[in-house]
């Protein structure tokens, strides 16, 4: 087998074993040992059917939807570092975040109780605002059946602006619900159950077996795009399929989890230190990483200042930004921000 499959291998028992450890994590702790009898119903009383509903209520859904989320975002990286050749290109980079924002906004100010997509009123209007916003930029960007990258990115950078400042013109104008806004914002996973797993789950393995499928597309585009269309690529249904892929896996996970910044920045990176360059290889191994990054990040936010818990956006910048640092002076010419 070869090393970048063992690879893959190894990583996936070290999130498995990640996620067993992490079911007793929190302002309850619940060891390894006390997690088997109590899911295998060899204790009985008060105690132990608190903990199974500790366990099977809370802690499970939100830890399986760290993990679908940080796969998600590692991915959606991934995929949009390849199509952009730009290694500082994030899941967010086509104004995907900045719609999510906008649309739980306006859900939060209106007060509106209603669902969307089956998902609850915010999750379900920062999913639309997230695909709204980026078809808004697509069609922007293009000319004719033609998309350049570089009217994508600017495009992208421009909505997002303008975007944003609607957002912070409503926080200004309902300073009643800015602490709800602002918590949205930060990202978060608490309150989360087996109904927001259920909705954002199938749309981000949907959006990631898409990209999975076009790796070698994204490997041959990789020597540029005159390369790639000389491989046979067509490069306009190529482009729509990554961005819509992409942008379908980014906007499932902000309404899984709000906006949470770095993780698909920085896993794509990771893995191609791990596996190479290969982009079958590459996708797969972000999400992973990006999974393990998420739910190690949720774990310091359930317990740094328990009972209380901290947003995770907030610590996944506090852990994202050092490190992203580090690999921008440490590997400059990589990046192609050096002389």
């Amino acid at each position: 087998m070869k090393r970048p499959a063992v690879r893959l291998i190894v990583l996936s028992v070290i999130l498995l074993v990640a996620a067993i450890l992490s079911l007793g994590v929190g302002a309850v702790t619940i060891s390894p040992g006390r997690i088997l009898q109590v899911v295998t119903n060899r204790t009985a009383g008060a105690a132990a059917s608190t903990e199974l509903t500790i366990l099977w209520e809370l802690r499970l859904p939100r830890l399986l939807l760290a993990c679908f989320v940080g796969s998600g975002l590692g991915m959606a990286g991934a995929g949009y570092q390849g199509l952009f050749r730009n290694p500082l290109a994030d899941p967010f980079v086509i104004g995907a975040s900045s719609g999510a924002a906008l649309g739980a906004t306006l859900a939060i100010v209106t007060g509106w109780q209603g669902s969307i997509l089956g998902l609850a009123c915010i999750p379900g209007a920062s999913l639309v605002g997230s695909l709204v916003a980026v078809a808004i930029v697509y069609s922007i960007a293009s000319v004719g059946r033609q998309v350049a990258m570089v009217s994508l990115l600017l495009a992208g950078v421009a909505l997002s602006s303008m975007l944003g400042a609607i957002v912070s013109l409503l926080m200004f104008l309902h300073e009643e619900k800015l602490m709800t806004i602002f918590s949205w914002l930060m990202g978060s996973l608490s309150g989360r159950g087996w109904s927001a797993l259920w909705s954002s789950a199938p749309l981000i393995l949907t959006g990631g077996f898409l990209l999975w499928m076009h790796s070698r597309a994204l490997d041959a585009l990789t020597f540029g795009e005159e390369s790639a269309a000389s491989l046979g690529l067509e490069m306009n249904r190529f482009r729509a399929t990554i961005v819509l892929s992409a942008s379908l896996i980014t906007a499932a996970s902000v309404a899984g989890g709000g906006i949470i910044g770095f993780v698909g920045l920085i896993a794509p990176h990771m893995a191609r230190s791990l596996v190479g360059a290969r982009h079958v290889m590459v996708i797969p191994m972000s999400g992973l990483l990006g999974a393990l990054l998420l739910l190690l990040a949720d774990d310091v936010a359930r317990t740094i200042v328990a009972p209380s818990e901290l947003p995770v956006g907030i610590v996944t910048a506090l852990m994202g930004c050092p490190f992203f640092l580090f690999l921008l002076k440490t590997r400059q010419r990589e990046l192609g921000v050096g002389p």
